[in-house]
């Protein structure tokens, strides 16, 4: 079961330090983790948030062994995270990929034909009778 983590830092992380954060993780190989499916960070440049989703506790808890030691180097607490199941997870469709686009056929198309009604107004008499 996917599960979603956020975390609000117990000292504030501004921009600069979530950035070095970063920076680190791609550093040691731990950019693009298995097992997370999401990441987002938001919130006030100088007090930021984050959302992740995991596949799994175990996926996230190997991370973290990698994570907490580059958080206290730049003195950072992320404090304890609140843990939820997700329930489900919209995304958009994929895109169509150009390329096969362009290889489809152009349709052709034929002009709209109208119908013409050929008959005759009819003229009503003013006649009484």
């Amino acid at each position: 079961m996917a599960l979603g983590f956020y975390f609000s830092p117990t000292t504030p992380m501004n921009t600069q330090q979530y950035d070095e954060c970063i920076k680190r993780l791609k550093k040691a190989g731990a950019a693009h983790p298995r097992g997370r499916v999401y990441h987002a960070c938001f919130g006030p440049s100088d007090k930021l948030a984050v959302f992740d989703v995991w596949t799994s506790q175990e996926a996230f808890d190997k991370f973290g062994a990698g994570l907490m030691p580059i958080m206290q180097e730049l003195g950072l607490d992320p404090g304890q995270p609140a843990v939820m199941p997700i329930h489900s997870v919209v995304t958009p469709p994929a895109a169509r990929p150009r390329a096969a686009a362009a290889k489809r056929a152009p349709v052709k198309r034929k002009a709209a034909k109208t119908a013409v009604n050929k008959a005759k107004p009819v003229r009503r008499s003013a006649k009484k009778r």
